[in-house]
């Protein structure tokens, strides 16, 4: 038997945990909470400024929890065009810390969007990148 009792269920819980552990990693973190709440952020700036068709696409590459935390709230209608600059995008993610105090913010995105782009396939990536506007893709390395 396994720990929940579904193996799919299991199995969401692990491969979430391993997109958690790659960003703590990544980051030298210990807090797999702020790791989550890094990730949970990164995911919907992210969604936001992309067109509903690039996030399916997008999201059907995620792994099951992670593709609900990405779809958490959604709201089609609510594109973000005026996220047009790596400050903007930086600064949004960020906001989901409040008061807190933060590690290189830009530092701190590129590093959730790197491991983000780890686990998805080159192609996706480099479609979900030609969707944003210059001074946002380089926020990747």
């Amino acid at each position: 038997m396994t720990g929940l009792g579904l193996p799919i269920f299991d199995k969401a819980i692990q491969d979430a945990n391993s997109w958690l552990n790659d960003i703590m990693y990544e980051l030298d973190w210990e807090d797999k909470h702020r790791a989550f709440t890094l990730l949970r952020s990164t995911l919907h700036i992210l969604r936001d400024r992309l067109h509903a068709n690039e996030n399916a696409h997008f999201a059907a590459q995620l792994p099951t929890l992670i593709r609900g935390v990405f779809y958490e709230g959604y709201q089609p209608a609510k594109y973000s065009a005026n996220i047009r600059h790596r400050g903007q995008f930086v600064e949004a993610v960020m906001a989901a810390f409040g008061d807190s105090p933060k590690d290189d913010p830009v530092a701190t995105v590129s590093g959730a969007l790197n491991v983000i782009a780890d686990h998805i396939s080159e192609g996706e990536m480099d479609d979900i990148k030609a969707t944003l506007p210059e001074d946002i893709r380089k926020l990747w390395y």
